[in-house]
C-alpha cells in the first residue's frame, strides 16, 4: 500500500475539493497526525471535504490508487484512533459542519459528520430536546468522532450510548460506494441493522457524511445528590441496590479514595475526610414527581459505610457537587508526567473487585492507578499515572496496562465502553473476542473495504 504520491495526484486531489482545501506542506499538515493519545504519525496530505460529494470523490480516488485513507474530526479520541499509521490522505470533516434540519415533530436531527456535540445541544434544545451523548470533549468533539466511537458519557445510564440514539446514516464505502442505512423512523425491521454496525466501527468500514440524529424531550426538572462512602465496596454495593430499583438515574458517576485524595490536595473543592468511595447521582423527570423519586434513590444508597449524603437544592449547589468530577482530569495532570487512561467495563456487582484488583496491580508494578467513571453501567476509567523519565516505571508501564485488561477480562467485562479500540488496544482484542468471530470482522472489513485504504491499522491486530 502506498505511504506517499505523485504530484499529479496532488492536482487531482485538489480538482475535487479546491486549492485551499489540500494541505501537504508538512508544516501545515503535521498537526493532522495525532490525537488525544499524544501519538503521532505525519499524513501525506489532509484534505478538507465540504460536501458529501467531495468526500465521496476523495474515497473513490484513494481507492483507485490505493492509498490509505484516515477520516477525522477534531482528534479528542484517546485511542489513537484518528493517527495516520500508514500516512497517506487524512480526510478531514471538520468543515462539513452543518445541522442540515432540526424536526421536532418527529425528534430527529440531520446533521454533518463536523457539528459539534455542543452546537447539537444548543439546536435540539432550542426546540425542548437533547441529544443523550454527552462526553466530557462535548464542546470540541464532532458528530463524526462520536459516532466513530460510539460514544458516551454519564447520560448514558439511562439514555444510552450513541448507538441507541441514530437512527439512520449515509456513508461511502472504502470501495467509494455511497450508501443509506436505517431509517427516518424510530421503529424499522428491513435487512441488516448496519447503521449499528457502522457506529462504532472507527472509520474502518465507511466514511459517515451525515447522520439522522434521535432526540430526546428535555426533563423538566432535575435532582443531583452527592454520597461519600468508607470503603468502595459499600459504594459498589450502593450502585447495585440503585440500579436495581425502578427509578433510573440520569447519571451515576464514581471516584475512588486515591481520586478523592487528589481532588482535596489540588483543588479548592470541599469533601469528607476519610472517604474511600464517593458516588455523584443524578435524576431526572417531572416538576409533580421529581421529590418522590429523591428519597427512593437516598434510600437505595443508604447502608453500610455511608458517610454523607448531600443534596443540592439549587443550580449553583448541583454544580459545586459536580466540580469534584470535573476537577480531576485537569488534577491528574498535575500528579505525573504520563498517564495512561483505559476505559474498561465490568458488571456492576464486579466494581468493587476490579478496584480491589486494581489496588493490588498499583503495589505489583510500583505505578499509582486512579479510578473514577460511569458507576452506573460500569464504565470505569483507569488511570495508570507514571513516569517515563524513570526507568522502572516506564518498563513497567505497558505490562501493568496488559494486566489491567486479564483482570477485567476475567471479571466478565470487556476493554472499552465508549474510547475504542484505536491503536492503544488493538493489540489486546484478541484476548477479549474470540478467533472465529474475529476473522467474521475481519471478513466484514474486506466487504466493506476491499483494498483496506480505511483507516489501517486500527482494531484488528497484525494478522501472523
Amino acid at each position: 500500500m502506498m505511504t506517499s504520491f505523485s504530484p499529479q495526484f496532488v492536482q487531482v486531489l485538489r480538482s475535487v475539493v479546491g486549492e485551499r482545501n489540500v494541505l501537504t506542506d508538512p508544516a501545515d499538515s503535521w498537526v493532522y497526525g495525532y490525537d488525544n493519545s499524544r501519538k503521532h504519525t505525519a499524513p501525506d496530505a489532509v484534505v478538507f471535504a465540504t460536501t458529501h460529494a467531495e468526500a465521496a470523490g476523495i474515497v473513490r480516488l484513494c481507492f483507485e490508487h490505493a492509498i490509505p485513507l484516515t477520516a477525522r474530526g477534531r482528534g479528542t479520541g484517546t485511542s489513537g484512533g484518528s493517527v495516520p499509521l500508514r500516512a497517506g490522505v487524512v480526510l478531514s470533516l471538520e468543515r462539513m459542519n452543518r445541522i442540515i434540519s432540526v424536526d421536532a415533530a418527529n425528534r430527529a436531527l440531520t446533521a454533518e459528520p463536523g457539528v459539534t456535540n455542543q452546537a447539537v445541544q444548543d439546536a435540539a434544545r432550542a426546540c425542548g430536546f437533547f441529544w443523550p451523548p454527552d462526553p466530557t470533549s462535548a464542546a470540541f468533539c464532532t458528530i463524526g468522532g462520536n459516532l466513530a466511537l460510539n460514544a458516551g458519557g454519564p447520560r448514558a445510564v439511562k439514555y444510552g450510548a450513541t448507538r441507541e440514539n441514530v437512527l439512520g446514516l449515509r456513508a461511502v464505502t472504502g470501495s467509494g460506494e455511497e450508501i443509506r442505512t436505517g431509517t427516518y423512523t424510530t421503529k424499522g425491521a428491513v435487512g441488516y441493522d448496519l447503521t449499528r454496525l457502522l457506529i462504532g466501527s472507527e472509520g474502518t468500514l465507511a466514511v459517515i457524511t451525515e447522520a439522522v440524529l434521535r432526540l430526546t424531550p428535555l426533563p423538566e426538572t432535575k435532582r443531583t445528590l452527592q454520597a461519600t462512602y468508607a470503603q468502595m465496596r459499600d459504594a459498589a454495593a450502593a450502585v447495585a441496590r440503585i440500579m436495581a430499583q425502578p427509578i433510573t438515574p440520569c447519571a451515576l458517576e464514581m471516584m475512588d479514595g486515591a481520586a478523592i485524595d487528589i481532588i482535596r490536595n489540588h483543588s479548592c473543592v470541599e469533601l469528607p475526610r476519610g472517604a474511600g468511595a464517593l458516588l455523584i447521582i443524578e435524576v431526572d423527570g417531572p416538576e409533580t414527581g421529581i421529590d418522590a423519586m429523591l428519597p427512593v434513590i437516598i434510600g437505595a444508597a443508604a447502608g453500610t459505610g455511608l458517610l454523607e449524603t448531600r443534596v443540592a437544592r439549587s443550580y449553583d449547589e448541583a454544580k459545586n457537587l459536580w466540580a469534584a468530577r470535573k476537577e480531576l482530569s485537569p488534577a491528574l495532570r498535575t500528579i505525573a508526567p504520563n498517564k495512561l487512561n483505559e476505559d474498561v467495563v465490568v458488571p456492576v456487582s464486579r466494581i468493587a473487585d476490579l478496584i480491589d484488583g486494581l489496588g493490588e496491580l498499583s503495589r505489583r508494578y510500583g505505578i499509582p492507578i486512579v479510578n473514577f467513571g460511569h458507576a452506573g453501567n460500569g464504565n470505569i476509567h483507569v488511570n495508570l499515572l507514571y513516569d517515563s523519565q524513570d526507568p522502572r516505571q516506564e518498563q513497567s508501564a505497558r505490562p501493568a496496562v496488559s494486566a489491567v485488561f486479564d483482570l477485567v477480562l476475567a471479571l466478565g467485562g470487556t476493554l472499552s465502553g465508549e474510547h475504542g479500540i484505536g491503536r492503544e488496544k488493538r493489540d489486546y482484542i484478541d484476548r477479549a473476542i474470540d478467533p472465529a468471530t474475529l476473522g467474521l470482522m475481519r471478513r466484514i472489513k474486506h466487504d466493506f473495504d476491499p483494498k483496506g485504504i480505511l483507516n489501517p491499522g486500527k482494531i484488528f491486530p497484525p494478522e501472523q
